[in-house]
């Protein structure tokens, strides 16, 4: 049995992100078999027990997770010159407060603060942002099998045998895609429910059976339902709440 990277490990256990395991490593927060490691790069068994300090465990229970309801016209991660970043509305006036008393808005939360998942600029409805890399590698791990919901706008002719193919049998970048549920939801609009997230997956399993995207909006992610938020406010992740 070979030895492998304890951050490495640490991740695939999931218990933070690498990032996050290298930064506990460093402070002496690690543990193996009972034993301090405080050594990057550390190779340990797969078979050896890893713990964590309970100094990192409170700080993993401070991390913040925030739903945004991304509206048209912002792009979720790093833009280019000109288009406007989702993380710009996340700020203290845009918070929304479903059931008071809720958590006040702390600057430290966009520390780090990435999104975990795409939504394109053209495209709005849920959007979530951690600080938390097992949250990330849950929603968007190679391994993820969270569901994603999105309610579609569409036109054009979809008879059920093409129906059947946006459920299973296309391929997009020469790789098959996993089955997905699509089904009408009323006369103009179908509801996809996806367990992977490619580039503008959607549009273009919709232009491959001759229909257009008019609106597309992502309504849940995993148990995680968009509700009541309103468009272009945000809110964190309550206590209990699970995806």
């Amino acid at each position: 049995m070979e030895k492998v990277r304890l951050s490495k490990l640490m991740s695939e256990q999931g218990l933070c992100s690498r990032r996050e395991a290298d930064r506990y490593i460093e402070r002496g927060l690690v543990f193996v078999d009972g034993e301090r490691v405080s050594e990057l790069g550390s190779k340990i068994f797969p078979t050896q027990k890893i713990t964590l300090h309970k100094a990192a465990k409170t700080q993993q229970t401070q991390l913040a997770t925030i739903l945004l309801n991304k509206p048209v016209g912002y792009v979720s991660g790093q833009p280019e010159p000109g288009y406007r970043p989702a993380i710009q509305l996340i700020r203290p006036e845009t918070q929304f407060c479903n059931k008071p008393p809720c958590k006040l808005f702390k600057p430290g939360h966009l520390k780090n603060l990435a999104p975990a998942g795409r939504l394109d600029i053209d495209s709005q409805g849920l959007l979530v942002f951690t600080q938390d890399g097992r949250i990330a590698k849950q929603l968007i791990g190679s391994d993820s099998s969270i569901e994603k919901e999105y309610l579609v706008r569409v036109i054009g002719r979809l008879p059920d045998e093409k129906l059947a193919l946006l459920n299973h049998g296309l391929s997009l970048d020469g790789k098959n895609l996993k089955s997905a549920k699509v089904s009408w939801q009323n006369k103009d609009q179908l509801r996809f429910v996806l367990r992977e997230g490619k580039k503008r997956q959607i549009r273009r399993m919709c232009e491959l059976v001759g229909l257009q995207v008019m609106g597309l909006k992502r309504v849940r992610t995993g148990r995680i339902r968009l509700g009541n938020l309103p468009e272009g406010k945000w809110r964190y992740l309550e206590d209990g709440e699970r995806f």
